[in-house]
């Protein structure tokens, strides 16, 4: 794979769809010429007439300078977060019900209109800033959702699926995915994105080419229209000074998710933290073909056993299978027979002898 092309997979992982980047700019352009109407209206007001001959042009040009400014400042911020921006919302709505109520109660205190006034501005600046703080400082806690953002998507599994590393080079996740089995919402970290590309950017020419495949397979994840696929943008505070790998567990808490591994001591990390796991190579083994005593099947023998006799030979997804009496059948596709199996931490292994002479 060439940089180009490794370059192109990311931005498509990481940057926004091209239809959100024409909404917005659509919205900078309404927002700019209702701010010219306004600003045209003002400038013809007879309440600037102090201003002199040039006052029309003063107001108008003031409005749109604001208006530009605002659009400068959102250009300037483009990656927003969304438990930020409502925190400040919901502590600025708490603050002035709070300032509201306090003054109604205070207000047979407070006969003087002026002490009054200089009340309800002290307490609604204190109400502000100490309900913002309180919400900002515990926002991961609580969850703020506009009400048609949570509806306005079909609801798919019951858990979502949070994706590591290994799960996205292994590449059988994405066969998994094709065959339609997957209904849960699958969540990439960011955190999981970067270690990846710093896998794809390694100099050593495996490592490389394995991070490079990871990032085409997760490209290929997220394209497809059978998945609900996201990219987790938030950074929780109790990620400060982890591992990726506990990182995710504690994602998959946060979000009362399964961890999709491949990885042998995450798995065990993740149940001693009571978080479920799906692990891939248990999800193989569990979707072998299974063969009992008695039953044949064809297979070639590709090199010699350990026995004086025995050959191996594998099946398709990588199974071992030992035939007696098939060492002198090297290179040979023979029938064979089941005599029994065996499961280790490695993986199955069937072990059978010749069906027939040899």
């Amino acid at each position: 794979m060439d940089t180009n092309k490794f370059d192109t997979n990311l931005e498509r992982i990481t940057k926004s769809p091209l239809s959100d980047t024409i909404a917005v700019l659509v919205l900078r352009v309404i927002f700019i010429l209702v701010a010219g109407g306004v600003g045209a209206i003002w400038a013809r007001s007879e309440d600037f007439g102090s201003l002199g001959a040039f006052g029309p042009y003063i107001v108008f040009s003031g409005v749109m300078l604001v208006a530009f400014g605002v659009v400068a400042m959102d250009m300037l911020f483009p990656r927003k977060r969304i438990d930020v921006i409502s925190a400040v919302y919901f502590g600025l709505v708490i603050g002035l019900v709070l300032t509201y109520l306090l003054t109604i109660a205070m207000d047979p205190f407070l006969q003087n209109s002026l002490t009054k006034t200089y009340f309800t501005l002290g307490l609604l600046t204190v109400l502000c800033y100490v309900c913002i703080s309180l919400l900002l400082q515990t926002k991961d806690d609580f969850r703020f959702v506009v009400p048609y953002v949570e509806f306005s998507r079909e609801l798919k599994g019951l858990k979502p699926l949070i994706l590591d590393t290994s799960s996205i080079i292994d590449g059988r996740l994405a066969e998994l995915a094709d065959t339609g089995v997957l209904d849960s919402q699958l969540v990439m970290p960011r955190f999981v994105l970067m270690e990846l590309q710093n896998i794809a950017d390694s100099s050593d020419k495996l490592r490389r080419v394995r991070g490079r495949r990871g990032l085409d397979i997760l490209n290929r994840l997220r394209s497809s229209q059978r998945l609900d696929f996201t990219l987790y943008e938030r950074e929780l505070t109790e990620f400060a000074g982890q591992p990726v790998d506990m990182k995710l567990v504690l994602l998959a808490k946060h979000l009362g998710g399964k961890l999709v591994t491949g990885d042998f001591n995450l798995n065990k990390v993740a149940k001693l933290h009571n978080v479920e796991v799906i692990d891939l190579n248990q999800v193989a083994s569990a979707l072998r073909p299974q063969f009992l005593p008695g039953e044949g099947f064809q297979i070639r023998v590709v090199k010699p056993g350990e026995g004086h006799d025995q050959g191996i030979g594998y099946l398709d997804d990588g199974t071992m299978v030992v035939v007696e009496g098939g060492r002198d059948r090297l290179n040979q596709t023979i029938g064979v027979v089941v005599t029994s199996t065996l499961q280790t931490q490695a993986g199955r292994m069937i072990f059978t002898k010749c069906d027939g002479p040899n």
